[in-house]
């Protein structure tokens, strides 16, 4: 026995897969097969439910009435002139018609005594009044809403029920229209009028039933896939259903009940303006991704703005006038989207858009044929097609379209799951899903070789496995906070293991799942952690650089706010720039790299050093007092002094120097370091003692915050504070009391009212960087002095400024003189630019376009301090100057040095020959401006002729021989200027150009 239900068992196991297909294959194949060939076979050999009745059209006389109301008599008498004609268009008139007809007992049968109808299937009717022509008694009145008597709506008109006629019975009607409607009569035997009833109401079934489940269907498809194009059809196949009834005439009513009939001719309108919108839309929807190839996109946006003129209309114009328009605008929209059709089958050939093509074809033929027929009055002019059969074949091939682009996307979506597929498993990035418990559901092969999983513990994997300890949780909490989001983990650390790894999480909820990719980011994450330590670190050495040392310390700074003490040293090396010189920069980054190491081991935590040039280094002594810093401070320079630096072969010694500030609250970065390299600096000049201590009450701090305050008054809003100007006369060797030349100095007062030196304000402006501030107010002050005292300035001819070279070196201030100097032309003339000899040899170049562009604009150039130890005669063949003012250091030895009394002769002898003037400066006594005078120097400045003077003193004098007090210079001078023939400051003179010197 049971070897036979074993038998059994199997047998049955080997044939069920059969069974499987063999039914699979009946009921897609041949059950369907079935059921197309009954259906044809109905179509073809049985007998139809509803056969074909028969009527005869009946002639009509028919009467417009234009004027006052007629009576039937009146009616009758104008229908009598009147020809008969089987039919007649209102052409949208609505206006009474009297119509009148003779019935004939029975139009094809004598004799016979069945019920007779008469049907006026105008479906633009709204209300029939009929008579007995030849007794005028009333017969019935019908509308849309009610009837009464012999008349009743029926179909998508009206019917007058005679009875049995035995005899021609005339018939006067009065009917109203609102359309196009189209007047005539049929004359029915009672029973083939209801079958042809039942016809006209099964057809009208079969079109509300079949195009609104398949508006169901299709919305549901929408609902389903959240494809709005879906729900956009499914309107428009409720929309094509009403444009089916109102062509059939069964519009008036709507899922078995009655439209009311005011409402007729507003929703008429409507749904033409609702359905040609849905057509452009879903024609726009369809095939937007081909409209790049098609183009002409004007004409489609021009459809698009009509619709809302339509819309308008249907809302607000009368039936009749609103009509015509809805004629023209369909028949565009028609021409218009057939021509788009067209180029989109014949550029795109897709399936789709071919099925969609004809669907709308057949609704714009349909469609097109009913505005043909309505303006036109030609009715049959496409014979039996109908609105009705438009609509469904039209519904049928959109249903078709659907399904063929519902095939093409599932295909794509097989096709794009099978490359997911693909991708899955190829992807270098690992995936993974995980459970709520953290068990790996499932894993592509990248995650596995990540972790290290074998397939055949894959599934009993948990997350906590393969990471750091904690790691689930921090992963579970992110997920709860937010649902999705990205964390980085240090993978488990495994004994075989070169080095510990590190991932980078993303991962999301997907219901009660965790979907998530993981990437090995380790050599990123090393490569990130080395870009962060170049960041704040020297590549060299491995200590602080600038920036991380100066983030440091304002990092320190805000804790001294909090009462923790801050100490700062600078420390800058000695002698290794000879290192550097005489051996190379590799040995001299090796004895850097020692110098670290021993500087580092002197700190203790809380201690760092940065380093921030060649040489130089800041070491921050957080919480540190300054005391022990400076014990600190003295065994960093023995331990840098204690051995030599080898380097190979080469033993190198090195010392240094230490300046150490202690930090004081609200003190900024810059502030403690400069204070901290000016220790260092005088370190470096003391013989004494490599390490200067600076406590918060030294002096440096208090000169610090001068300067700063200084600072502020000169570059803070409104301009340069308490500056003035005074004059310096310089005594003219060839008309001292004829002439009244000087040079500009520069003066400060303080808000007490006393004087600050000019030499401690223009290098501290040219250190904070606003010299320019300073020149550019002392030029434009000067420039407008000397244009307002022009008249009590007669004897002036020159006056010199300097300028410091930040300012001449930059463009803005360049520019910015040249437009002073052309306000103040005339002032300009006399302006005398002085020009340091070194800032001259920076940048001859720059130099030589500068002394250009000022000499084009009137005003002279000298060169100032000329032969303070840079002197190359050379150059000066490349600099057109106008002056050479030769350096106080030769003037003021001319007389005690006979070397100096040589340069000097030489330096006048040479400005003589290149047609300059000399100025000779720091003459402080009588016998050296008489030595001066006898060498030849054109102009003499110093206190032996005047020391500076204020304005007014300069305007109330004559002359600068004037402000001489010595008498016996005076005198000397006199007698100097009776024996000088006078001529012109500027001797007219050909100037020496460059190559004239060779």
């Amino acid at each position: 026995m049971s070897a036979a239900r074993d038998t059994v068992a199997g047998w049955m196991k080997r044939i069920h897969p059969a069974l499987d297909t063999l039914l699979y294959g009946v009921s897609i194949y041949a059950l369907p097969a079935v059921i197309a060939l009954v259906s044809l076979l109905a179509l073809v050999a049985w007998d139809n439910k509803y056969p074909l009745a028969a009527s005869t059209p009946l002639e009509l006389k028919i009467l417009e009435q234009t004027g006052d109301v007629l009576s039937t008599t009146q009616a009758i008498t104008g229908l009598e002139r009147e020809t008969a004609t089987g039919y007649r268009d209102t052409r949208l008139s609505e206006k009474p018609f009297w119509l009148r007809f003779v019935v004939q007992p029975d139009a094809r049968n004598a004799g016979s005594e069945d019920l007779q109808l008469v049907e006026l299937p105008s479906r633009h009717a709204t209300t029939l009044v009929c008579w007995n022509a030849a007794t005028q008694q009333l017969l019935g009145r019908a509308d849309r809403t009610s009837a009464e008597g012999r008349l009743r709506a029926a179909k998508a008109g009206f019917v007058v029920d005679l009875g049995r006629v035995r005899a021609m019975t005339p018939v006067l009607c009065r009917a109203e229209f609102i359309g196009p409607a189209r007047i005539s009569a049929v004359q029915w035997e009672a029973s083939r009028f209801e079958s042809s009833a039942l016809e006209f109401h099964r057809k009208s079934g079969l079109l509300d039933g079949g195009l609104v489940v398949l508006a169901i269907f299709v919305l549901m498809t929408a609902i389903i896939n959240r494809e709005p194009i879906y729900l956009l059809f499914a309107a428009w196949l409720v929309f094509n259903l009403r444009m089916g009834a109102i062509s059939a005439g069964w519009d008036t009513q709507w899922l078995g009940y009655v439209v009311p009939a005011a409402w007729l001719p507003f929703s008429r309108l409507f749904t033409v303006a609702a359905y040609y919108t849905l057509i452009i839309m879903l024609f726009r929807r369809t095939f937007r991704d081909d409209f790049e190839r098609v183009g002409y996109m004007p004409l489609l946006r021009v459809l698009q703005w009509s619709c809302i003129p339509l819309f308008m209309l249907a809302l607000f114009v009368p039936y009749a006038k609103a009509l015509p328009v809805f004629w023209v605008a369909s028949t565009a929209t028609i021409a218009v989207l057939s021509f788009f059709l067209v180029r989109i089958v014949v550029m795109v050939r897709s399936t789709v858009a071919i099925w969609y093509g004809a669907s709308l074809a057949v609704t714009m033929a349909a469609t097109l044929y009913e505005v043909i027929a309505a303006a036109l009055g030609i009715k049959d002019l496409i014979g039996s097609i109908n609105s009705v059969t438009a609509a469904l074949s039209s519904s049928l091939m959109a249903a078709f379209a659907i399904a063929e682009q519902i095939r093409l996307e599932r295909r794509q979506r097989i096709k794009a799951e099978e490359e997911l597929r693909g991708a899955y498993e190829v992807i270098p990035i690992g995936l993974f899903t995980l459970d709520e418990r953290g068990t790996l559901i499932s894993a592509n092969p990248a995650l596995r070789q990540m972790l290290n999983i074998e397939n055949d513990v894959a599934d009993s994997s948990r997350w906590s496995d393969y990471f750091e300890d904690g790691a689930w949780s921090r992963f579970q909490r992110l997920l709860a906070s937010s649902g999705s989001g990205e964390v980085e983990f240090d993978g488990s650390q495994r004994p075989d293991a070169a080095e510990q790894k590190r991932f980078l999480v993303k991962a999301a909820l997907s219901g009660e799942r965790i979907e998530g990719s993981l990437q090995d980011i380790t050599e990123k994450s090393k490569a990130l952690d080395r870009l962060h330590f170049l960041a704040e670190n020297d590549p060299l050495t491995g200590v602080l650089n600038r920036r991380g040392i100066e983030r440091r310390l304002e990092n320190a700074l805000a804790a001294v706010e909090q009462g923790r003490p801050l100490a700062v040293a600078y420390l800058d090396l000695d002698r290794f720039k000879l290192v550097n010189d005489l051996y190379g920069h590799g040995v001299g980054d090796e004895v850097l790299r020692q110098v670290c190491a021993r500087v580092t081991e002197m700190l203790t935590p809380g201690q760092e050093v940065g380093r921030i040039g060649g040489d130089e280094f800041v070491i921050l002594f957080q919480g540190t007092p300054i005391r022990p810093a400076a014990w600190t401070c003295r065994g960093i320079l023995e331990r840098l002094e204690a051995q030599p630096y080898l380097v190979g072969e080469k033993a190198f010694q090195i010392g240094g120097s230490i300046g150490l500030v202690e930090a004081e609250p609200g003190a900024l970065v810059k502030d403690v370091i400069a204070a901290a390299d000016q220790g260092c600096r005088e370190a470096k000049r003391s013989y004494d003692d490599s390490l200067v201590v600076y406590e918060r009450s030294a002096s440096v701090f208090r000169a610090r915050e001068e300067d700063l305050r200084l600072i502020e008054r000169i570059g803070g809003e409104g301009g340069p504070y308490g500056l003035f100007l005074e004059m310096q006369p310089l005594l003219s060797a060839r008309d001292p009391f004829m002439a009244l030349d000087f040079e500009v100095l520069l003066r400060m007062r303080d808000s007490d009212g006393s004087l600050i030196e000019a030499g401690r304000i223009i290098p501290l402006a040219e250190d904070k960087g606003c010299i320019g501030i300073i020149d550019r107010w002392v030029l434009g002050t000067t420039l407008a002095w000397l244009n307002q005292n022009g008249e009590r300035l007669k004897h002036t001819r020159f006056v010199c400024m300097n300028l410091s070279g930040a300012s001449l070196n930059d463009e803005h201030f360049v520019q910015d003189a040249l437009a002073m100097m052309a306000r103040y032309p005339q002032s300009a003339r006399r302006m005398c630019i002085e020009i340091t000899e070194s800032v001259a040899l920076h940048d001859l170049a720059n130099m030589r376009r500068f002394i250009d562009t000022v000499r084009r604009a009137g005003a002279k150039v000298a060169l100032d301090d000329f032969g303070a130890g840079y002197t190359s005669f050379s150059y000066l063949k490349d600099l057109p100057a106008d002056v050479l003012k030769i350096d106080g250091a030769f003037i003021r030895g001319v007389n005690t040095h006979p070397a100096n009394l040589a340069i000097v002769e030489a330096i006048v002898s040479l400005a003589r020959s290149l047609g300059m003037k000399t100025i000779g400066e720091w003459a402080e006594d009588r016998a050296t401006v008489q030595t001066l005078i006898e060498v030849g120097i054109d102009f003499i400045q110093g206190y032996a002729v005047a020391r500076p003077q204020s304005p007014e003193q300069i305007l109330a004098a004559q002359s600068a021989g004037g402000f001489i007090q010595d008498e016996r210079l005076r005198q000397y001078v006199h007698s100097l200027s009776n024996n000088v023939v006078a001529a012109p400051l500027w001797e007219e003179h050909i100037p020496v150009k460059p190559g004239d010197l060779h």
